[in-house]
């Protein structure tokens, strides 16, 4: 088995580390921590980079310690953003811990049953314990201004002319005494964070020195950037959630189904667990037939099993086949409605009372007469499109414009029009 050195280093997941760290794991089980910010109550794919890091370090035979700032979070950390985040208060901020601890579940064992056992752990249950008097006098008096200035993240946010809150200035040092206190309470030797986080992290290290004359470690990961540019993360709907109620499974599987086949190549590596060997393997395929998307499929496949489970990715994966392919009414009927509407997000979509469907006559009267929205705008180009084999209805190719109206609703309230190849409708009787 790699090192977990040597393991990030092929996934492409080294950014810096401190000297003598890869000497300090090779002496035997150590632990590492790495912190996540409850500004939400769902971790995006964004923080799926920190997960994969202590993912791998649990399985280099060491402990990992999933940080969940409850302190932290009620003032924002000012690493390379341009302006001070609202906050939150407590019972939102334990509501987010607890959704957290949730997802990172499916990632890391926190079994307790083996000394390798992950440990969730929430800065509040300490920094909550401190009075400001007695933090900057026993605390702050370590860390000089000079030093805190001199950090990139704090000089951006100044030279840009933003400004920076006292509040914000002071999230390094709480950062950096979270470090000691797990290195002091916890024997962790080791914060892991993004490349953003270094500043943070080192001031950690520094406090560690200074207050109990110990030696710590620093290690960071790159900020996963998008091939064209673009952050990594966002599509038009915004942020790729964990969440299903957030966003659907069957959207998280397309979001990596759509990457690039250079992003792809790079994302394989960092967002799974398929071994070296493996990986190479797929890209040597996926060259030879890259019209297969070989590499997104199973990058799709691996993420989506491990952040929503199996049986959510054969719903993706079946719900990709229906609308991608040639499927039959059973097929579209056989979708659940979270997944039926996940597929056709964004399609528009217009409602008919019960009782007026039951009195419709014929189709050409539901597409362009009584829904909320008409399909078509006139019965004459209703009846045209219809003759000329361009309207499906659940599926069902319509031959004549006088058939009779009703079908079998998908999920017991849905109608399905297609209009031409890429036009779609959803009616909802209610």
């Amino acid at each position: 088995m790699n090192s977990f050195i040597e393991e990030l280093k092929w996934r492409g997941m080294l950014q810096d580390m401190t000297p003598q760290l890869d000497e300090h794991l090779a002496k035997g089980m150590a632990s590492a921590y790495l912190g996540f910010d409850p500004t939400a109550d769902s971790l995006h794919i964004g923080h799926l980079v920190g997960v994969m890091t202590l993912l791998h370090f649990q399985r280099a035979g060491h402990k990992p310690i999933a940080l969940v700032g409850g302190a932290t979070g009620m003032i924002g950390d000012p690493s390379f953003k341009s302006s001070e985040r609202n906050l939150l208060d407590k019972a939102t901020l334990d509501h987010n811990v607890h959704c957290i601890q949730a997802q990172l579940a499916k990632f890391l064992d926190f079994s307790g049953k083996t000394s390798t056992s992950a440990e969730l752990v929430n800065n509040y249950d300490w920094m909550s314990k401190f009075s400001f008097l007695d933090f900057i006098r026993e605390v702050g008096k370590h860390i000089t201004v000079n030093y805190m200035m001199s950090k990139d993240s704090v000089k951006r946010r100044l030279e840009e002319g933003n400004g920076l809150s006292f509040t914000e200035f002071s999230y390094q040092l709480i950062q950096g005494y979270d470090f000691y206190h797990l290195w002091k309470s916890k024997n962790c030797s080791i914060q892991l964070g993004g490349s953003d986080q270094w500043g943070n992290i080192v001031t950690g290290t520094e406090l560690i020195r200074r207050m109990g004359g110990g030696t710590a470690y620093a290690l960071t990961v790159p900020l996963i950037t998008k091939s064209d540019g673009s952050k990594f993360g966002k599509t038009e709907g915004g942020s790729v959630w964990l969440d299903p109620e957030r966003t659907s499974p069957y959207a998280f599987y397309q979001f990596w189904l759509n990457v690039s086949d250079e992003d792809a190549s790079k994302y394989i590596r960092i967002f799974t667990v398929l071994d070296q060997n493996s990986v190479i393997q797929l890209e040597a395929e996926h060259t030879q037939a890259p019209h297969l998307r070989i590499l997104q499929k199973e990058l799709a496949k691996q993420v989506t099993c491990m952040v929503h489970g199996a049986e959510e990715f054969e719903k993706a994966l079946k719900a990709t086949e229906i609308l991608f392919g040639k499927s039959s009414t059973e097929e579209l009927a056989s979708l659940d409605e979270r997944t039926f509407l996940a597929v056709f997000e964004g399609v528009p979509q217009g409602k008919i009372n019960k009782s007026v469907y039951q009195e419709i006559d014929n189709v050409v009267d539901l597409l362009s007469d009584k829904s909320e929205f008409l399909v078509f705008p006139s019965k004459g180009e209703a009846r045209k499109m219809i003759q000329g084999g361009g309207v499906s209805i659940n599926k069902i190719k319509i031959e004549d414009p006088n058939r009779d109206a009703r079908f079998s609703l998908l999920q017991e309230k849905f109608l399905l029009v297609q209009k031409g190849k890429k036009n779609y409708f959803i009616i909802e009787i209610i």
